[in-house]
């Protein structure tokens, strides 16, 4: 939330609320002396979601300033109910695969992995705490009954977690359940 003099020295607010409008959409209450009724609508009509005139007490600007929070969070909430998630797109903590442009990011960062390592990868993330293990990864990835299966898929998991990991030894995402196999961990 902004709250907006409508006279400043450089930039007079209602100057300022239209710059804002053009990239962000979060409340914004003017302040000011100009108490006419012109000066208000203008200052709404302009971009403002209220406008309070001096003199005012404390009380009511942190009242109109909770109101505000309020009715945007709300707003925010319905928001992101309204627009669901990609399915293409898997988000686990800082690791995203996106299905559609077969892109991984790790903290935004991309990360270049073989076409059998991303398909290794998406699996677990889209079981993420399923366990999996090496028979079953070797069985998914490559249809084939997995005969001797265990070096092979140990080495892509290596590669995999060379590439997302900040720590190989010590990963965030890609876990050992020893004796089973592997899994994603759930973020």
């Amino acid at each position: 939330l902004a709250i907006v003099d409508v006279m400043m020295p450089r930039m007079d607010g209602i100057t300022m609320v239209v710059k804002l409008r053009e990239k962000y959409d979060f409340p914004v209450i003017f302040l000011s002396a100009k108490s006419e009724e012109v000066d208000k609508i203008l200052g709404l009509n302009m971009g403002a979601d209220d406008y309070i005139t001096k003199p005012f007490t404390p009380m009511e600007l942190l009242a109109r300033v909770n109101s505000q929070l309020r009715r945007y969070r709300r707003f925010m909430e319905r928001l992101s109910r309204q627009q669901p998630e990609n399915p293409k797109i898997h988000r686990l903590g800082g690791l995203e695969i996106n299905e559609e442009t077969v892109e991984v990011t790790v903290d935004e960062k991309p990360v270049k992995l073989t076409p059998i390592e991303y398909n290794i990868l998406l699996l677990l993330v889209k079981n993420a705490g399923k366990v999996f293990s090496i028979d079953q990864i070797y069985e998914e990835i490559w249809n084939e009954d997995a005969i001797g299966a265990d070096n092979t898929v140990a080495v892509h998991i290596r590669h995999i977690r060379e590439k997302i990991e900040i720590n190989p030894r010590e990963p965030r995402y890609l876990k050992v359940v020893w004796g089973v196999g592997y899994k994603i961990e759930k973020q």
